[in-house]
Parts: C-alpha cells; structure tokens; sequence
C-alpha cells in the first residue's frame, strides 16, 4: 500500500489541470448533474479544447428538465462539482449562453 504525505499530496493536486479532474471525476459528476435535476452534462471552453492549466475552470453545460431544474439546482451542481474536483465550475444551460456564441458552444460541447 502506498502512503503520501499530505505535502506529496498537495504538490499532485496543485499540478492538477480540471481537464484530469474530469478525467477522474466523469462517472460522479454525471450522477451530480442527475440527482439535481438536470441532464446531459456536457463540458465546453479550454477544456474541451485541450487548452487548460492548472488555473483553468471546469465548464459545464447541463439541460433542463421543465419544471423541476431550478436557479437552486444549477447552484446546488456548482458546488458539488467544485468540491468533487477542487476547480472552479461554471454550470450553464445553453439559454444562460450570449445568443452571439450559444450554438458554436452548444455544437461543440461534448459529454462528459
């Protein structure tokens, strides 16, 4: 059994980028997105693009199920997702998207 200390273990995480985040966390933040109402997780911005650092956020799209996806919702995923991976994440639906950029983010947007 191999044990880190919590230095070693800071210094792993710290080098982190949220794309490997995601990576780790794909299966837990579907069941997030899931139990709070929303579907069809889907990840958009740098790192969809393979653009991200370690100071990335993690973006994600969600849609909604009419009638029972709330503001609430949406926050209550934020957070999860932030506490699961240790980013910053921006839960959007495609509606919370400037209507100049929204179908570009929606057709590229691949699911998590």
């Amino acid at each position: 059994m191999l044990f880190l200390s919590s230095a070693q273990l800071n210094r792993i995480i710290a080098e982190m980028k949220p794309s490997e985040a995601l990576r780790i966390h794909r299966d837990a933040i579907r069941r997030i997105v899931e139990t709070n109402n929303a579907t069809n997780p889907r990840v958009f911005g740098s790192v969809l693009h393979g653009e991200d650092t370690d100071n990335s956020d993690l973006d994600i799209l969600v849609d909604e199920i009419n009638g029972k996806t709330t503001l609430l919702s949406l926050a209550r995923i934020q957070t999860a997702i932030q506490v699961l991976t240790g980013f910053k994440a921006d839960v959007l639906t495609p509606l919370d998207l400037h209507e100049r950029f929204r179908n570009q983010v929606v057709t590229e947007a691949q699911p998590v």
